[in-house]
């Protein structure tokens, strides 16, 4: 009897799921029906930036012919999940449609954090996170006039990269007083800072935003900042992090976590036996952990546990990163912050060459527990695999290397 799996959202990690379901289920067990609210199928959102770079979206789709003709695939486009009805195992769309599952996969990512400043919702202010943003961004883009980016995390230098391609000039506002606050310390932070700004990136670090203001025509014409200064811009992009999207979840009575997210165990099993929840929106154990690897993970749990075989559970993540942002490398793994009682830290800068380095390390001084690279990360694939483990020669001679 083939059984049918309604997964609610195209993006990387629910196309990754569905990819693995369909690799891996030799007797065609299940039928998925996909609930995608864009009118395009699932992309490479980690790029998005990409596209404006003379390359069209086409190169980020991820969908291709095999699977979007695949019979036991049923995509659709345009398409919102209202409500559930766990009860009678329906989901609700807003288009009308009514569609009964087996089992159900929430996979509904994460939305844009805007912060409540007067005048966030004015004509001229955007989002990042989507195709349908980067359009509005780029029809907006005026070349050579200032572009405000609010958030100096990894969006907010993503959507800046993105106002610098399309010609403008770009100033990101970060409340944190350093760029990637999450991902890099003080050192890290500063080294970073000088190589954005000399590529023409102004920066406003440690300062808040007042106000979004308008003109007499209700668009935007300048932000008003936290000390009193002010920069003039017709276009505003709120980059300032995300936030689980979870409201499925609570509306069909689901637990959520503390700081949102649904609730889900080690298997992204929820409290009913039939749901799960994967990728942005699932607090495993109570963790968001909003990155794409550790969602992937999560979706290759979940199909195991659809085909019954062996399923690996979700015992945590490597939250290891190493990006190029606006062309600098940075890169973070482990416990960068030194937050794990007796780490000690060794940092080494060279001002010269705009690199700096971090190792933190055990009590031992030669356990890695962490580090921070920026402007060179060339190191990130010699560390890693010694995370947690003894370093196979002197830290000096990894920070200082040739």
């Amino acid at each position: 009897m083939i059984r049918t799996l309604v997964v609610v959202g195209h993006g990387m990690v629910g196309h990754h799921l569905i990819e693995q379901l369909r690799s891996r289920d030799r007797t065609d067990a299940w039928r998925v029906v996909v609930l995608a609210e864009e009118s395009v199928p699932a992309y490479d959102r980690v790029a998005l930036s990409s596209s404006v770079e003379g390359r069209g979206a086409d190169h980020l789709a991820l969908a291709g012919p095999g699977f979007l003709a695949d019979p036991s695939i049923h995509l659709l486009l345009d398409t919102t999940a209202l409500a559930v009805d766990r009860r009678r195992r329906l989901v609700r769309c807003d288009d009308g449609t009514v569609v009964h599952y087996d089992a159900l996969v929430l996979a509904t990512g994460a939305r844009p954090f805007v912060p409540p400043v007067p005048g966030h919702e004015l004509p001229g202010c955007h989002r990042y996170r989507t195709l349908a943003d980067l359009d509005g961004i780029r029809a907006a883009a005026r070349p050579g006039r200032a572009g405000v980016v609010i958030g100096g995390g990894l969006l907010g230098l993503e959507a800046a990269n993105a106002l610098r391609l399309l010609g403008m000039r770009p100033h990101v506002v970060e409340l944190a007083p350093r760029l990637m606050p999450v991902q890099v310390d003080d050192g890290g932070g500063a080294v970073l800072a000088r190589l954005i700004a000399a590529l023409g990136v102004e920066l406003h670090l440690g300062i808040g935003t007042a106000a979004v203001e308008a003109c007499l025509d209700g668009r935007v014409r300048r932000v008003r900042l936290a000390d009193g200064s002010a920069v003039d811009t017709e276009l505003v992009v709120f980059a300032a992090g995300v936030r689980p999207r979870d409201e499925l979840a609570r509306g069909a009575g689901l637990a959520v976590g503390e700081r949102g997210g649904v609730l889900v165990d080690d298997r992204c099993r929820t409290e009913d036996p039939r749901i799960w929840a994967v990728g942005d929106c699932a607090a495993v154990e109570g963790r968001c952990y909003g990155l794409v690897a550790p969602g992937y993970r999560m979706a290759e749990s979940v199909v195991g546990q659809l085909l019954g075989v062996d399923s690996v559970p979700f015992a945590g993540a490597d939250t290891a990163t190493r990006l190029k942002l606006l062309g600098v490398e940075v890169a973070s793994l482990g416990d960068a912050h030194a937050t794990t009682a007796g780490a000690v830290e060794l940092a080494y800068t060279d001002a010269a060459a705009g690199t700096y380095a971090k190792l933190v390390l055990a009590e031992d001084g030669r356990t890695l527990l962490g580090a921070v690279l920026a402007g060179d990360a060339s190191a990130f694939g010699t560390l890693r695999p010694y995370l947690g483990k003894e370093l196979p020669t002197s830290p000096d001679q990894l920070l200082t290397r040739p």
